[in-house]
């Protein structure tokens, strides 16, 4: 198999797995603060314990995205050398930016969070806990900062020549917001909170089918749903804004989103399949809707494929695929989380064994949209690497070789399989040993059978 075509599998594997964490990571993070802050107004001691148990979850999800992203550091260098030289002066500004000013403060506030609860204050830890969740945020920050500028490029110069060249900042503030950043990073936190939320909602669902920990279980559901609901029609909100940023940037990535190949008025996919040898997409599709999406007209034109050269077009069935996989997975969380929601307002959904069920196994939907999301986004940019600048097939080592990717490809699966292994494990273990492991053990914060003032 060709270099490129195993680098960025390598690639797209290694980034894959380790998405899976920090959106947990920042979704729980949001919840852990409400939960805190409810703790430090009320000292309601369900609430103490509900605190204990999901920082101890949001502990392992932490590590667990250490761990599993130091490798993708050394792959711009062994597999990305020529892109690593020509965006290190931005890319490395964003990273360096995320390690010292996000990494670090939410790295060392995890530590009061997690074993400060007899040591400090409850002001002070409640402090800590707003610190870690911000620290969390604003890494997100600096990661879709230096991947939106690979979208949208702006605030900068090219110095050099033939490989040689390399760009250089000139407006700092220009190249962080530049045109997609806003639109990615708001639809990308709002994915993550639902991604945090759905875990909640799946756990304590499951404890209410089995009938443990009930009063936890319906407080940490109320919880999960609100922040639900919010991030779930956020998501219906930068999804638009995002669409008409695409439009307006990458209109050859929007063709390929809804394979729209003659320029012209545009519908709008529900599902399909893109023959793209024959420029032709058989499937179901709502007429002029994706005219009137992005234009508020069915008629308006939409520029197609055919106004690019095949060359210059992204692989449409799999952007195509990716995306409408998104897009289907949100309308599900929409559903579920506005259903739940209304259910719980009826006094019905505690008793719901149907729904509750529903909930246990949606945890999987944020997941895949975050995934297909973020598959579509990249794989739509082919084959630039930095939009309109530097293609993918010219940002490759000149020196690595195709047994080498595929030998380390090996390695690091086996090494992540063993680690999603351990992780599936410890999360395991605290679900079952579940919040009543804490109960009685931090000074008299409570039993969980009943809710205290302490």
């Amino acid at each position: 198999m060709d270099v490129e075509i195993l680098a960025r599998i390598q690639f797209a594997f290694t980034v894959a797995f380790q998405y899976i964490f920090p959106p947990l990571s920042i979704g729980r993070g949001v919840i852990l603060v409400i939960r805190d802050g409810v703790w430090l107004k009320t000292r309601d001691a369900l609430w103490h314990d509900m605190a204990k148990f999901w920082t101890k979850i949001f502990a392992l999800t932490f590590a667990i995205g250490v761990a599993s992203g130091i490798v993708m550091e050394f792959e711009f260098g062994t597999n990305w050398a020529t892109y690593s030289r020509y965006v290190g002066d931005i890319f490395g500004s964003a990273l360096a930016a995320e390690g010292i000013f996000a990494f670090f403060l939410e790295s060392g506030f995890l530590a009061v969070l997690l074993f400060g609860w007899d040591k400090v204050g409850p002001k002070m830890h409640f402090f800590s806990t707003l610190m870690v969740a911000f620290g969390a945020h604003f890494s997100a920050v600096w990661i879709i900062v230096a991947n939106s500028w690979q979208q949208t490029p702006a605030g900068f110069h090219i110095v050099g020549e033939g490989l040689q060249a390399r760009a250089e900042i000139t407006d700092f503030w220009a190249m962080v917001f530049n045109p997609s950043s806003v639109d990615r990073l708001s639809h990308a936190v709002s994915g993550a909170w639902l991604a945090g939320a759905f875990l909640v909602l799946s756990v304590s669902a499951w404890y209410l089918l089995k009938k443990k920990h009930i009063e936890f279980a319906r407080a940490s559901i109320k919880v999960a749903l609100a922040v639900a609901v919010v991030a779930s029609v956020t998501q219906l909100v930068t999804g638009h804004s995002s669409a008409d940023g695409v439009a307006k940037n990458q209109p050859a990535k929007l063709a390929a989103l809804e394979g729209h190949y003659q320029t012209g008025a545009a519908g709008m996919y529900v599902l399909g399949w893109v023959n793209d040898a024959e420029e032709t997409v058989s499937g179901v599709k709502i007429p002029g809707m994706l005219s009137w999406f992005l234009h508020g007209a069915a008629d308006a034109e939409v520029k197609g494929l055919d106004a690019f050269a095949r060359e210059e077009r992204p692989p449409v069935n799999l952007t195509f695929q990716f995306y409408h996989l998104m897009v289907g997975c949100g309308v599900l969380i929409f559903t579920i989380s506005g259903v739940g929601a209304l259910l719980w307002w009826r006094g019905t959904l505690f008793a719901n064994r149907g729904a509750l069920w529903v909930m246990v196994f949606a945890v999987l939907l944020p997941q895949i949209a975050n995934q297909a999301g973020w598959f579509s986004a990249e794989i739509g940019r082919q084959p630039w690497i930095v939009y309109g600048l530097l293609r993918t097939s010219d940002a490759l080592s000149k020196v690595v070789t195709a047994g080498q990717v595929v030998s380390s490809l090996a390695l690091f699966a086996l090494i992540y399989a063993l680690l999603f292994a351990v992780f599936i494990y410890l999360l395991n273990n605290k679900i079952q040993l579940g919040p009543a492991a804490d109960a009685g053990t931090d000074g008299g914060a409570g039993s969980l059978t009943k809710s205290k003032r302490v």
